[in-house]
């Protein structure tokens, strides 16, 4: 038995490009579209919904400063190195053998302290030998004169020429001079003897030795026994521009003196304090400075020869100036500018002009007040009106550290609320 074909209806009939199916497929995007749509604003909506809470509203995070008001110091910082007031270079003044040492190297010594001791046996042989020549003339002296004084008798009672009396005069002439001679070569010894102790011609720091004991010495060497710093007091010369030059006169001429300080050369240590000793007597034309020099009691030696130092000259003060973090202040196209506090959430431009700069601190003049804050830190992002939100800057430093772990709390809050809805 066969079964029997199902009937065809008339869709059945129709080719496989009909318009009737052509009209499905427009349809068909439209519905995708759709639903593509949907997906990103749930998704969107979803990941808003995840994120903590007020962050849309958040703006810029920034760090703050207060604005004071002191007194502050007009300071030229520069850059210097210490000098020694005086360096002296010790040599033996008479050669040979040296015997001993009496300083140690890097030590402060005293001006005629004894350095070294010179073999001195040479020299009390020939101080011996011109004390036995001055005697030996002495006593022909001492001879002549009694001669001398016999022809005078002789020659007034014509006992004698007068030729005689005349020879004898001059022989007794000759024989002081050469008295004189000796005597003068007899000190010359006793000098020479006393150069085999050598002292130090002026106070200060001992360098390294340049010769050891058991070499013979000369006063020809060329690097001589040892040298002397002399570094109290000590001495920096360094340049600062011209336009300083006149409040420095100007001080001078009313005897006020200029302090200055050494800093190290990262200006974190403050290493002396002194005065302005001199200023140069003309302005370098290639550099537009001049050379200024000063001088440091160094009581406690923490200044060293060619030690390489910060310079802060402080040319006067400004009375109860508005002062703020240098770091506040910023330079733009239309000149220096800070950004100040309004309220809690937005800064103002203010534009100012600085009057003195001390290192960390700035005085200017402006729009801006004691007891107002200043941003300090974040400034790259901001503009006039701005919002921000305020940070201390310790938050700041810990910025990657929290923003890791913000972002585990929003993980986990997401894995919550996709186990809430399965």
């Amino acid at each position: 038995m066969s079964t029997a074909p199902a009937p065809q209806t008339p869709q059945d009939n129709l080719p496989a490009h009909t318009p009737e199916r052509k009209r499905r497929w427009p349809l068909l995007a439209a519905c995708a579209t759709a639903a593509c749509l949907a997906g990103g604003l749930w998704w969107t909506w979803y990941a808003r919904a995840a994120m903590p809470t007020g962050h849309a509203q958040r703006g810029t995070p920034v760090s703050v400063a207060p604005v004071q008001q002191r007194d502050m110091p007009i300071t030229v910082t520069a850059l210097g190195t210490i000098t020694a007031a005086n360096t002296a270079v010790v040599h033996a003044r008479v050669s040979g053998t040296l015997l001993g040492l009496g300083f140690k190297e890097g030590e402060p010594v005293r001006a005629g302290q004894e350095l070294a001791r010179i073999d001195p046996e040479p020299y009390r042989i020939a101080l011996a030998q011109a004390e036995a020549q001055l005697a030996r003339d002495q006593a022909q002296l001492t001879n002549a004169r009694a001669d001398l004084k016999r022809y005078e008798g002789l020659v007034a009672q014509d006992a004698a020429p007068r030729q005689q009396l005349d020879t004898q005069q001059a022989t007794v002439r000759q024989l002081e001079a050469t008295v004189q001679g000796d005597d003068a070569a007899r000190r010359n010894a006793q000098l020479q003897l006393s150069y085999t102790t050598v002292t130090a011609p002026i106070a200060g720091l001992a360098g390294l030795k340049q010769v050891d004991v058991g070499n013979t010495v000369a006063p020809t060497d060329a690097n001589g026994i040892v040298s002397i710093a002399q570094t109290r007091p000590a001495a920096v010369v360094f340049a600062v521009n011209a336009d300083s030059l006149p409040a420095m006169r100007e001080r001078q001429a009313r005897h006020e003196p200029l302090g200055v300080q050494a800093w190290d050369r990262g200006a974190s240590r403050l290493l002396a304090q002194g005065e302005v000793a001199s200023i140069d007597n003309a302005i370098d034309l290639t550099t537009g400075t001049v050379k200024v020099k000063a001088l440091f009691p160094n009581t406690d030696d923490a200044l060293f020869a060619n030690q390489p130092v910060s310079v802060r000259l402080q040319l006067g003060t400004v009375a109860q100036a508005v002062v703020v973090p240098t770091a506040a202040v910023l330079r733009g196209s239309s000149g220096l500018y800070v950004f100040v506090l309004q309220g809690d959430a937005k800064v103002a431009m203010k534009p100012v002009k600085l009057l003195a700069s001390d290192g960390d601190a700035s005085a200017i003049q402006g729009d801006v007040h004691p007891g107002g804050k200043v941003v300090v830190d974040g400034t790259d992002r901001l503009r006039d009106g701005a919002m921000v939100e305020i940070i201390d800057r310790a938050t700041a430093a810990a910025g990657p550290a929290s923003g890791a772990a913000s972002g585990t709390r929003w993980q986990h809050r997401r894995a919550n609320r996709e186990a809430a809805g399965s």
